[in-house]
């Protein structure tokens, strides 16, 4: 056989390709830069990094290796040095698109990583075909800081396709929406009054705080936070607390919530603690022109009547006492119906009556001391305490003044002319 013929042979069995023709391939070579594969022509195929993946920094000596097989598409027949260019990323991004247009047209979820961080959004490669996701397209709620995507797996959906215009847009909001209202639902259903739950503080208002059950939000009021009073929601919880509570009405998609469990309700044992007649401490909370509320524990409070407060008359509460004082009193009635507790300090006797506000204000002192006190030292004779000399000195004050009238009255009524007068009329009888 003549070397023409073989050659011809050889030419005969090698195929003829074409632009735009897909080809396979072995790989027989793989270098820092690009592949090269035998396609079964007259020349080798090679594979740039660039027309492999988008990764400039991929080493392509660990992702492909001699001896696999590869399908590229022809880009270039002669590159000027008799070898023949493909492109392995272009076939995929073909068939990225053909897999694009399905998902867009039958509302198919995507998964893809985030390859890059834009300006507004983020962008996915689906089989080497860009998807942009807006910013306000990438979650239900408002996040500052994108980074935080980055090479992270997000699901979405395709909500504009136009390849011609290179513009197709993902959505991940609509579907974080469509798995909260399911999860909503399916709570919205299964949950029912006086089940106990454990939520999140989702936000904290003057008026209360709202709980993140799971998917479905509650609200626990600022007077369900506590037995006792509640100054401010802000005081007792934060965003990110967790709190353990019962579900106390729904109302349509309206949950509402309680912290206080009916067992650890204070008036439980209300009836022995404070039977009639028992001495109680507490401090005062509030005070009305008829009287003043003392805190006797949290939920509990007593109402101490003006008339109760002293044996001696009292205007108002804040004339003896004042907010946070402690004091201590007798408990005169129990209402237990209607949680309501009558103190008195005056039931208690002068002894236990509390010191008057002004006697423990900063300026009492001063006003305690007075020039008149050496005055008052001959009483020291007879030793009394400080509240006899004050009880004894009115009445001796009455006898001496009465020992007065009696002398200034003399000269008016001589003692002579009665006398007389009752002679003359003796002698005229």
């Amino acid at each position: 056989m003549s070397e023409e013929s073989f050659e011809e042979m050889v030419d005969a069995s090698l195929k003829t390709i074409h632009n735009g023709e897909i080809v396979e391939g072995v790989v027989i070579d793989v270098k820092d830069n690009e592949i090269i594969l035998n396609i079964n022509c007259k020349a080798d195929g090679i594979v740039t990094r660039n027309e492999f993946t988008a990764d400039s920094d991929a080493d392509l000596t660990e992702l492909v290796h001699p001896g696999d097989n590869m399908t590229a598409k022809v880009i270039k027949v002669n590159d000027g040095e008799g070898q023949i260019l493909l492109s392995v990323r272009r076939l995929r991004a073909e068939a990225g698109n053909k897999k694009l247009e399905d998902a867009f047209e039958n509302k198919t979820r995507l998964t893809s990583k985030v390859s890059q961080i834009m300006d507004g959004g983020l962008s996915v490669l689906v089989d080497e075909t860009r998807v942009f996701i807006p910013a306000s397209l990438v979650s239900d709620t408002y996040i500052k800081d994108l980074s935080v995507f980055k090479d992270q797996d997000v699901e979405f959906i395709i909500t504009e396709y136009d390849p011609k215009k290179r513009r197709i847009i993902g959505d991940c909001k609509c579907l974080i929406l469509e798995e909260k209202t399911a999860k909503r639902q399916e709570i919205l259903e299964n949950i029912k009054v006086d089940d106990v739950i454990e939520g999140t503080i989702k936000n904290v208002t003057d008026f209360g705080a709202f709980v993140d059950l799971g998917g479905v939000d509650g609200l626990l009021h600022i007077s369900e936070m506590s037995w006792g009073r509640t100054e401010t929601p802000k005081k007792l919880y934060k965003v990110g607390d967790t709190v353990k509570c019962f579900v106390k009405d729904i109302n349509g998609e309206k949950i509402a919530l309680s912290v206080k469990f009916p067992d650890s309700n204070p008036w439980n044992s209300a009836a022995e603690k404070y039977a009639r007649g028992n001495v109680v401490k507490g401090k005062v909370a509030r005070m009305t022109d008829f009287g003043a509320f003392i805190q006797l524990e949290d939920g509990i409070d007593g109402l101490l009547h003006v008339s109760q407060i002293s044996r001696e008359h009292v205007d108002k509460p804040s004339d003896e006492l004042s907010i946070g004082q402690e004091i201590e009193a007798k408990v005169v009635e129990i209402n237990l119906d209607d949680k309501k507790i009558s103190l008195s300090i005056k039931a208690l006797g002068n002894d236990r009556a509390p010191e008057r506000k002004e006697e423990t204000a900063e300026e009492a002192p001063q006003e305690e001391t007075a020039p008149e006190a050496p005055a008052e030292e001959p009483a020291q004779e007879a030793p009394a305490t400080e509240e006899q000399v004050s009880e004894e000195q009115p009445v001796a004050t009455a006898e001496e003044a009465l020992a007065q009238e009696e002398p200034e009255a003399a000269p008016e009524v001589p003692a002579e002319e009665a006398p007389a007068a009752s002679d003359d009329s003796t002698t005229e009888a």
